[in-house]
């Protein structure tokens, strides 16, 4: 069913057990927070989940987690698979192997989340350290960029595609003191933006989410002072995620979506 791309919310879908059933969904940075929140939600609506990251042992321990699953609709969940990736150093054989393996394995790719982000070091534009600039917007714009476009052949493959970029308020309204954070965030939704306009004939959509506040590594590194206990659990903001990779988002893509 095609939505009406100016009245979906995502926060409004009433899900399914089996929402993402038969699907194959990658995810980066999923070995902590709201990644590995997502990897586990996934695989217990269906999915067969592709964990893609930099600490092979990590990626090893959600495996082991998704093996011990129970999905919501009562059945075991499918077995995870490991896809390491440093999205600081790699380079591109270890990109194009990730394509590889996913076109060898599955013929078609129906879910890619842009999850993995760094911080950097939050400061005035005036005080920003060169190197540490260069290093966040690699991983998180030029890395996103490059997985796409490795794995564009197969999300063109699937019938019902999903793109989603995990976003940011300061990607939205760039804020001081936030520096390469805020501007690679922003750049993350256009580089979306730009893809979506490209790809509205296709099978394949392509949005952003915001999660807003959340209980994670990265939220306590941005907020030290911050009672991180008060803020919601990674967990409970899942449901919008798995509404824009599920088949009730299909015909919905360049926009721009707050989880909260």
């Amino acid at each position: 069913m095609t939505q009406d791309t100016a009245t979906f919310d995502p926060r409004r879908i009433s899900l399914r057990p089996d929402e993402l059933d038969g699907r194959v969904i990658a995810v980066t940075g999923p070995t902590a927070g709201l990644g590995r929140a997502l990897a586990l939600e996934c695989a217990r609506r269906g999915a067969e989940v592709i964990l893609i990251g930099r600490s092979v042992k990590k990626l090893e321990a959600v495996h082991a987690e998704i093996d011990a699953l129970v999905r919501h609709d009562g059945r075991p969940a499918l077995p995870a698979s490991i896809a390491p990736l440093d999205l600081e150093r790699g380079v591109a054989g270890d990109y194009d192997a990730i394509a590889t393996a996913v076109e060898q394995r599955w013929g078609r790719l129906d879910g890619l989340v842009h999850n993995a982000a760094i911080l950097g070091q939050p400061s005035p534009i005036e005080s920003q350290d060169v190197p540490t600039w260069v290093k966040v917007m690699h991983v998180n714009v030029t890395a996103p960029f490059a997985l796409t476009q490795v794995l564009l052949p197969a999300l063109r493959a699937s019938p019902d595609a999903s793109v989603l970029g995990v976003s940011s308020s300061v990607g939205r309204r760039g804020r001081a003191y936030w520096g390469a954070y805020s501007v690679s965030k922003g750049a993350l939704e256009n580089l979306l933006q730009v893809l979506a306009d490209e790809l509205g004939k296709t099978t394949v959509r392509v949005n952003s989410l915001n999660p807003g506040r959340a209980r994670t590594g990265m939220r306590r590194q941005a907020y030290p002072a911050e009672d991180i206990g008060t803020l919601p659990l990674p967990e409970s903001l899942m449901a919008p995620f798995v509404a824009l990779l599920g088949p009730q988002s299909r015909g919905v893509s360049g926009r721009a979506f707050d989880a909260q």
